[in-house]
């Protein structure tokens, strides 16, 4: 029996079928009772969707973490390897828990968590940028960096907690018996405070990216505009491993991927500090999921012991600070923010041909209009009393600390800011970025009605013209359906919309989209991207976040039925998690042990709670 088959056979002799009095499995699966635990245990025959989706999983496995694949995309990445751990979390909750310690294994002292960790045992030059061009221990040195494990020096979105908090709810009891909440907490309490110190280069609250490889989706073309200021590294001083694997034509072009090494190559140089660059951007998606992440680390926080409203209360502080400075009323949907840009910085848009440079042309000149301000925003959640007991000292520190934190932002990472930021400028581009603030709770009802109607408009098509939601307009100049980020379908994000639409209530456009998402996986092989109206393979095959989201989707049905069953049966007899991993985590050498669910309750903040790479990636 290969590894594959353990990770998702059902194990003879320890499950039995149970009848219960929750609703009906769904068809083709059975529902079964495992240590006296309700789980959820779809049929797999051989050649099964999920069995080959946990192939893929298990063929790009390195033996401590996954890669995205092993052609293009030979080493660690890091919202890659969130995805991917919200996927293995259904095979094995311990590789997924340790997809997650690989990853924060390699976080710099200042906090953040780099966007690719480096395997030494792959040839330099099977990759660039490669490690002897970040020079992470040595450039990085005094903002932390680890001195033995290479990386780059950006970051990529931070979907960490979320994913941490969501491996945990997989096996509750391994999960304590590892400690692995309470070792990840600290660490990521420390990235969530890089981003909001460091990077609030705007001063309005939010997050910035200081290249376009951090935001995850390298190409789009909302990168054209602030882009354009940079001078590109001559076309001589790299070379470009990607096109050894994919074509150009459905590649970034010479011209953005050589100003993309000289916006990496003067971070490098300047120490990898924050605020001294001519890119910086406040990214729709990039702060929601740093928000959905904000409340995941609350969750986290009420499991170790403590109150964790504070970090509630600053979710939806940021919630309101997205609809601020990045929603535009008229177009209905949450644009880009170019914090260097504009025309003079008074905080309006780009009009007319106000790309400059040698932007592209056809830039959609008016239509953003003037920038106005819903003036619903997340209520401010209260403040409750803590119980902070259960926490170690530096996690209590971290909890108590988070409203100091806020105040000192504008003095610590900011203080670059401060003498060069303005209020910059919405960018004209519709990309769907824009649509994925669905995923926060404490998103006033009308922008997430809105947001509704925009995503199934001409521009995403989304349950019309469009099989998934494209990453670009379907009616934008830039829009081509197999290059990069400019409008073909990636599984990440539609995956996020999916929970989006379900959390806000829209459960028969969510289920339309899970249909789409699990066919088109299935007959593309689990591509990386694809065209948006055909579903026609792009990129790679075999590509490690399609297949685990594939796996995420797939389980869907369980986590409705529990939620459903929740009110009526006992928490401590729910795992959300599978029979048989135990048998693949024998292998590694980690005992059997009985899993148990959190006694702990608290009222959802959001559908992650309840279970309801973009570019060449630098």
């Amino acid at each position: 029996m290969d590894r594959t088959t353990q990770l998702t056979i059902r194990r003879t002799g320890t499950t039995t079928p149970a009848r219960t009095s929750g609703s009906p499995a769904p068809p083709g699966s059975h529902e079964i009772t495992h240590s006296g635990a309700h789980v959820y245990d779809p049929d797999r025959p051989t050649g099964s969707l999920h069995l080959r989706a946990a192939r893929v999983l298990e063929g790009n496995w390195t033996g401590t973490s996954t890669v995205p694949s092993h052609g293009l995309y030979p080493h660690q990445w890091s919202w890659d390897s969130a995805f991917i751990a919200i996927g293995l979390r259904h095979l094995s909750p311990l590789r997924a828990q340790t997809e997650l310690e690989t990853l924060l294994g390699a976080q710099w002292g200042d906090g953040r968590i780099p966007h690719i960790v480096f395997n030494p045992s792959v040839p330099l030059d099977a990759y660039f940028p490669s490690p002897d061009f970040w020079r992470s221990s040595t450039a990085g040195r005094a903002a932390g960096a680890p001195r033995t494990v290479q990386t780059s020096g950006i970051v990529q979105p931070p979907v960490h907690a979320l994913a941490a908090w969501l491996v945990h709810q997989a096996d509750p009891g391994l999960s304590r018996s590892r400690s692995f909440l309470s070792r990840m907490y600290p660490r990521l309490a420390a990235w969530h405070r890089y981003l909001l110190h460091r990077r609030d280069l705007g001063g309005g609250g939010l997050a910035s990216v200081v290249h376009p490889w951090e935001q995850g989706m390298d190409n789009s073309p909302c990168w054209d505009a602030p882009l354009s200021r940079v001078t590109p590294a001559a076309p001589r001083s790299f070379r470009r491993a990607d096109l050894d694997h994919g074509s150009a034509e459905d590649r970034p072009t010479d011209l953005d991927y050589g100003r993309y090494v000289r916006l990496a190559t003067d971070y490098r140089d300047g120490g990898y500090a924050d605020g001294a660059g001519e890119f910086a951007v406040e990214d729709p998606a990039f702060n929601a999921l740093l928000i959905a992440s904000e409340h995941a680390l609350a969750a986290i926080a009420q499991e170790l012991g403590a109150a964790g409203t504070a970090r509630h209360a600053r979710a939806e502080r940021l919630t309101a600070a997205l609809v601020e400075r990045l929603w535009d009323p008229t177009e209905g949907m949450f644009f880009c923010r170019d914090v260097y840009g504009g025309d003079g910085g008074d905080g309006e848009s780009y009009g007319g041909d106000g790309y400059g440079g040698d932007a592209r042309d056809g830039g959609e000149s008016g239509a953003l209009g003037s920038e106005r301000r819903s003036s619903e925003s997340g209520a401010h959640g209260s403040e409750r009393g803590s119980r902070s007991g259960a926490l170690a000292p530096e996690q209590r520190s971290a909890e108590s600390s988070a409203h100091a934190s806020e105040r000192r932002s504008r003095q610590s990472g900011a203080h670059t800011s401060e003498q060069r930021s303005r209020a910059g400028a919405l960018i004209p581009e519709r990309s769907v970025a824009g649509l994925l603030p669905l995923i926060l709770p404490a998103l006033p009802r009308d922008i997430a009605a809105t947001l509704v109607r925009t995503a199934g408009g001409p521009h995403f098509g989304l349950g019309g013209v469009a099989r998934l939601a494209p990453s670009y307009d379907l009616t934008g100049h830039a829009f081509d359906p197999h290059r990069y980020w400019r409008g073909p379908a990636w599984f990440n994000t539609n995956w996020l919309l999916e929970r989006g639409l379900r959390l806000h209530g829209e459960h028969g456009r969510a289920e339309e989209l899970r249909a789409a998402l699990l066919e088109t996986a299935d007959t593309s092989g689990f591509a990386e991207y694809v065209d948006p109206y055909t579903g026609e393979a792009c990129g790679a095959l075999g590509f490690s976040w399609t297949a685990a989201l594939t796996l995420d989707l797939l389980h869907e049905p369980a986590r409705a039925d529990q939620a459903e069953r929740a009110d009526r049966v006992d928490q401590s007899t729910h795992v959300v998690s599978h029979p048989g991993y135990r048998a693949f985590d024998s292998v590694h050498g980690t005992p059997p042990h009985t899993s148990h669910a959190s006694h702990t309750t608290h009222t959802p903040h959001s559908s992650f709670e309840t279970g309801a790479k973009g570019g060449d990636r630098g």
